[in-house]
């Protein structure tokens, strides 16, 4: 299996400004985030979540390597309030499905590696063969349009139900392949349709926005909320959570004796999201999507 590479690690070490403190990292997967974390300074400690279970045997290796610094909860990051007690200093989320996850097969969620057309990230409930073979057409189009932006999802969501039952990776792959011409940019043509079974099989948007949420209770004040995404659909669910919380700078001027600040949970000490540059591009392709938005907790 391919190393896997952490995106943004350097980005994200620098704006949660690791240097002694309790972290959350609510997507553990290969331990990237962490290891980097725990590294950082002798005195952090790592609270990780990550509710599939094929990363436990990674998070027991690293309990042996760092001990009481370590603590693994096998559980959704959108839960992470019910189980921090004491405000942390920093709270990091790396959105989406992991290169660990795409590589497996047997997991179902790539369109170009055979597998049962599965999906689920925590191993239980509804599957995505159970959504592509039982749901009605119209509510199939609307979860490929709605979590894929797929302008084609009627046509595709017919074309499913004419080929049904279809359990494998590779044969929803050929159905789609059948009634959708091949992209001219190179992409494949059923990656939206897979990226929107993925997220609506993993609730991933809903997920998102209760982790967001919960960063207002965690977070102490000065707290660090660092956020990846990799998708349109889950960047601006991040931006349109810092744009109804952060605070907007208002500068002296001739009507006010001091600098004011409105009132809101986080301040953003930057203004443009964060990007790879061309040295990361090179060495990991996963990270040109990537876009990383952080804020800063404020006493409010």
């Amino acid at each position: 299996m391919p190393l896997h590479i952490p995106v943004l690690l350097d980005a994200v070490l620098t704006r949660l400004s690791c240097q002694g403190g309790v972290f959350v990292d609510g997507t553990f997967g290969a331990g990237g985030y962490t290891r980097a974390i725990l590294n950082a300074h002798p005195e952090n400690q790592v609270i990780a979540f990550d509710r599939d279970p094929t990363v436990k045997p990674t998070a027991n290796k690293m309990k042996l390597e760092f001990g009481d610094r370590f603590t693994f909860i096998p559980d959704c990051f959108s839960r992470v309030a019910e189980y921090i007690k004491s405000p942390v200093d920093g709270f990091v989320l790396d959105l989406g499905v992991s290169s660990m996850q795409i590589d497996q097969g047997d997991r179902g969620f790539s369109f170009r590696l055979p597998g049962p057309l599965d999906m689920r990230m925590s191993r239980a409930g509804q599957s995505a063969s159970d959504v592509v073979n039982t749901y009605a057409e119209k509510e199939l189009a609307d979860i490929l349009y709605t979590y894929g932006e797929e302008k084609q999802s009627r046509r595709i969501a017919k074309a499913i139900v004419v080929n049904r039952p279809i359990t494998t990776t590779q044969k929803l792959a050929e159905v789609i392949h059948s009634v959708m011409p091949r992209p001219k940019d190179g992409s494949d043509s059923a990656m939206r349709s897979f990226q929107a079974l993925r997220i609506y099989i993993n609730d991933e948007l809903g997920e998102l926005k209760n982790a967001l949420n919960a960063s207002l209770k965690i977070l102490k004040p000065q707290g660090r909320l660092v956020v990846v995404s990799f998708h349109s659909l889950e960047d601006r669910i991040v931006k349109e959570f810092l744009k109804e919380n952060t605070a907007v700078h208002r500068h002296k001027n001739k009507y006010t004796a001091a600098d004011q600040v409105t009132d809101k949970a986080f301040i953003a000490p930057e203004k443009e999201i964060v990007i790879a540059d061309e040295k990361e591009l090179k060495s990991n392709p996963r990270a040109h999507s990537a876009k990383l938005r952080w804020a800063v907790r404020t006493e409010v």
